[in-house]
Formats: C-alpha cells, structure tokens, sequence
C-alpha cells in the first residue's frame, strides 16, 4: 500500500470518527430512522447537582458503641456501604462526605437528579444494620401489665352483679333460670350452668377447692362469689360420688368474665457482642439438605471469625440472636463452637425474600447506626440561566480563538480551528457515552469550567507545532518536510507540559471532593483529548491536504513574522 494511501485512508478514519461524535453529541432529537433515533435516545449527559437540583441528606452517626480509637474507621466504612449502595441505585456521581459538628458525627448525602425525597432516604435507610447479640446473664422479669380504668371499672361491676345473682339464689331463685340469663360461659349457659360429673383437677384451683375441700353440701350453692383468672363464679354442688381419688362431683355454675391484661410474649434480653454488619464478608442464598427451603450463609472477615468462634465457644446451649435494623430474624441455639467463621441465618423465608435479604447484606451491613437530622429537595443552585451563560462564554471564547488563529496562522490556524471542533464533539460525545458505563462523568459548572479550559490547552499544543513548523520554513525545508519536522520538535514540549497537568488533575481526582473532582476530571479528559487531537487528528489533516498547491502558496498557508520573507515558488 503507498504512502499516499496510508494517508487518505488515515483521513477518511478522522472524518467517520467527527461523524459519530457529532452524531453522539447532537442536542436534538432524531425520529427517523427508528433505530438511529432508539441508539441517539440512551445517551445523556448527567448533570450535577447544582446544575439539575437533587436531595440533600443529613444523618447523625451514633458512634456510642465503637471503641474511640476505631471510631475513624467506622466512620470511613460507613462512607463506603453508602457509596455502594447508592451506586446499585444508578445515582450519578452522589456527593457522599462525612462532617463533625459540635462533637457529633454527621454523614451528609447529595444525590444530583433525584426528586423524590422519600426514594433517596430509602436508598439509604434499606442499607442493613446488622448485629449479633448474646442472652443477658441475668433476666429482669417484666412487671406485669395494668388494667385500664375503664376495664377495672367494668370488673367492679361485674362482681357487684355476681353478688347479687348469689342474693337471689339464697333467696329461692331458680338457678338454672338465672344460669340461662346471665352466665357468661358458652359451653353451659344453655344446660343451665350444668358441668356434669368430674374430677378433682378438672377445673382451676379456685373452683376445685370448693368442689373437693370445702364443707359445701349437695344442693347447696356456695355463699360466697368465687374469683379466679376467668371471672366470678356462683357455685352450686348438686351431688357427689366415690371416694378418694375416684372422687366425682356433679354442680353448675354461673360465670361473670372479667377483663384481664393482654397476655404479651417475653422477649429474651439479648446483649450486645460487638461482632456486627462491618466484619461481614460475604452472604449468599443455601439450602436446607432435608427441606430444601432457602437459608441464607454468612462468612465473617478474619477479624469477625475470632470473635464468633469465641462467642459459641462461651455460649454452647444458648441462643445467639441475629439483628437486622433492630428486629430479630434468627435466634438459633448454638450446639457446637463454629471457628471456621461461617454461620447461617434460618428463617421462614421465600425464595425471593432469601435473595433479597443476601442482597442487601452483600451492599453492604452498616457499621453503625445513623438517624436522619435533616433534609432538603434542591432546585438547581446555580440554574439554567447559569448554565446558559457558561456555555454562551465558551461558546464566544472558541470563536475568537478560531479568529485569532486563522489571522496569525492562516491555512494552518483554519486546520486547528476544524481540529478544535472535532476536539469539541468528542469531548461532548464521551460525556454522554460515559452516561452507559459504570464510570458515568457528572457534569456541574466546575466541570465546565474545567473543560473550557482544556480548550486552550488544545490549542496551545498546536501553537507550538506551528511556531517549531515555521523555523524549519525560514530554514528552507518544503512545507509538508516541516509540518513533519514541526510536529516532530514540538512533541517533548507538549509531552512534559501535558503530563503534568494530567498529574495534577489525578492528585485533584484522588484528594478533591464534590465540585473539585468534578473540575479535575473533566479537565484530565480534555488533556488525553486535546493531545490526540494535535497530534493525531491536525497532523493527519494536514499530511492529507498539503500538497503541490501549498509549495506555491506558503503565504497563504502561514502568516510571515516582521521582517520575515517566505518565497512562495
């Protein structure tokens, strides 16, 4: 293949590669053809929060249980899960940082892009706060609960009324009849208070005593209301049979229930142990050999095994429980030491709730609590109006760089100028490019700014090429012999300058936060660019165009210095 051809082909490649990011970058909204317009429609560029408003998060860090010289530590894994996990949520850039104000820890949250206050808290909030926690040596029996006043009021009366239903009996009224009328148990009230035969043991301890170990003879009622934990009972023994322990009563009974305190479950104290969410390693979805229900595996760090070798090995018998944001999903009794830091959490799980729950814990268990303080839904801080200005500034700033350099560098200076363009849709090209990769680039005003000013660093590159192109003119070379010595000079110099402000750029990136990081990366994007375009894409350009015609025409190609004679033969 000649050399010529390399050249043509080389250029052709130029023009397809400002086609397709021209095409990337367009503003507008391309509806025909179909699939054109569904491949222009994925791409976007992801603006910052002070450029499309957002929310704004405050949590309060509870570091109460962190021993102090970890407390750094807890705080900067913190950092990291909520990262992560609102990374899994598709948030462009989130601002995430933490803060002390008047001794307290705060985590503060900037997601750029997102209206719906609720959502984002949740993004948040959903993060697990996971912990393993022992029995308490010793176990405070709860006091009971109380009654109501309104239920003691009622029980009040319903002895009252016991009472007087015993006033009527001993006064010959018909038991059966007042049974029927007022008892309050379903199983006799229709046999008239009826409890047929039975035997010691039958009944609560109150109602046997009367039945067996009083003096209380048959056909008599009892002169006395009964209470016991269902109510108050009249009782009436009506005749009895056996001996001993073959003993055999047959009475009735009239019952009045009476309010009674709601039966609570006890929940065990639990302590806690110290082993929590931020010695998790990994969690993933098993299965039960025998059932085959779903069960989710946990493994510890190295630091997180110890402790739950030693927490089995002191609690052999025992529940260890395990909680997720302060509710108890397991608490399996521990039957051997487990030192391979591996355990497993049981449960009634779906399969879906199984994976959700390893899910969650694999984005990440919090380290430490956090409670939200504040919130705020932002409009944008700095607005279309400045937005518009910004690019109405770089948009003035590039056509007098054009003007400049087509009036000092003539045919040369027009090159760059069409460099400059290409240079430009490509950078627009690769911020909505990168709006479909995982390193997705935020664009707020600081990162305009910083693109701007890659503009003229782009241009400087090329500064220099020509400036080195014209001495090797004055020294007789032909035009196209030093546009190649040209670019050939001016290479170390734009090298070594370039690569230090990518340096810069990268310790910006590394240490900088929010609006700085975003300044640094879009300038360390434009610098890789601009060098490519000055050296790639302006020398391509030029070797293709630069002919016979140019030799005769070396005024019209570039400017002369004062004093200085360019032959143009």
């Amino acid at each position: 293949m000649s050399v010529q051809r390399k050249i043509w082909i080389k250029f052709l490649l130029v023009l397809l590669l400002f086609a397709a990011a021209t095409l990337i970058s367009y503003p507008g909204k391309i509806s025909k053809p179909a699939w054109l317009a569904n491949f222009h429609s994925k791409f976007k560029i992801n603006l910052g929060l002070d450029l499309q408003g957002g929310i704004h998060l405050i949590y309060k860090i509870d570091t109460s249980g962190v021993e102090s010289g970890k407390v750094q530590d807890a705080i900067n894994g913190l950092q990291d899960v909520i990262e992560r996990r609102v990374n899994a949520f598709g948030v462009a850039e989130p601002l995430i940082e933490t803060s002390k104000s008047g001794g307290e820890q705060r985590l503060i949250v900037e997601l750029a892009g997102v209206k719906d206050i609720e959502k984002a808290k949740e993004m948040i909030k959903e993060t697990p706060f996971l912990e393993f926690k022992k029995l308490a040596d010793q176990q405070t029996p709860e006091s009971a609960p109380e009654l109501s006043d309104e239920d003691k009021k009622s029980n009040i009366d319903q002895q009252k009324k016991a009472e007087d239903l015993l006033k009527q009996i001993q006064g010959g009224a018909d038991f059966s009849e007042l049974a029927k009328q007022n008892s309050e148990d379903p199983g006799s009230k229709d046999k008239g208070g009826d409890l047929d035969w039975v035997k010691k043991g039958t009944f609560v301890p109150e109602f046997d005593k009367i039945l067996f170990e009083s003096d209380l003879a048959p056909g008599e009622a009892y002169p006395q209301v009964v209470e016991s934990q269902f109510g108050y009972h009249i009782i009436k023994k009506l005749e009895e049979r056996g001996d001993g322990d073959n003993k055999e009563v047959h009475s009735q009974h009239i019952l009045l229930m009476k309010k009674i305190p709601p039966v609570q479950p006890q929940m065990p104290a639990f302590v806690e142990t110290g082993l929590s969410g931020k010695n998790l390693k990994q969690a993933d979805v098993q299965f039960m050999s025998q059932s085959g229900k779903p069960e989710i595996g946990i493994e510890f760090d190295s630091e997180g095994g110890k402790m739950f070798a030693q927490l089995t090995k002191d609690n052999i018998g025992k529940q260890i429980a395990i909680f997720l944001d302060g509710q108890v999903i397991s608490a399996p009794t521990v039957q051997t030491e487990i030192t391979d830091g591996k355990a497993v959490i049981t449960g009634d799980f779906s399969l879906e709730e199984a994976k959700k729950l390893a899910q969650r814990l694999n984005e990440g268990a919090l380290p430490v609590p956090i409670t939200l303080i504040g919130q705020q839904s932002l409009e944008a801080s700095l607005g279309k109006v400045s937005l518009d200005k910004s690019l109405k500034a770089g948009l003035i700033g590039m056509i007098l760089v054009a003007i400049f350099m087509i009036i000092y560098y003539r045919f040369l200076g027009l090159m760059a100028t069409v460099a400059l363009l290409i240079y430009t849709s490509i950078m627009v090209a690769l911020f909505e490019l990168s709006s479909v990769t995982p390193w997705s680039i935020t664009l707020t005003l600081a990162g305009i700014a910083g693109f701007i000013l890659s503009v003229g660093m782009a241009v400087d590159a090329n500064i220099l090429i020509f400036e080195r192109t014209k001495e090797e003119i004055r020294k007789g070379r032909s035009l196209r012999s030093a546009i190649d010595e040209g670019f050939h000079r001016a290479w170390p110099s734009i090298r070594d300058s370039n690569i230090s402000s990518i340096i810069t750029s990268m310790i910006l990136i590394w240490f900088g936060t929010g609006f700085v990081k975003g300044f640094a990366i879009t300038l360390l994007l434009g610098v890789l660019v601009s060098m490519f375009t000055a050296i790639v894409i302006t020398r391509t350009m030029l070797t293709a165009v630069i002919g016979e015609w140019a030799e005769k025409r070396k005024s019209l190609v570039i400017t002369r210095s004062k004093g200085e004679v360019i032959n143009d033969n």
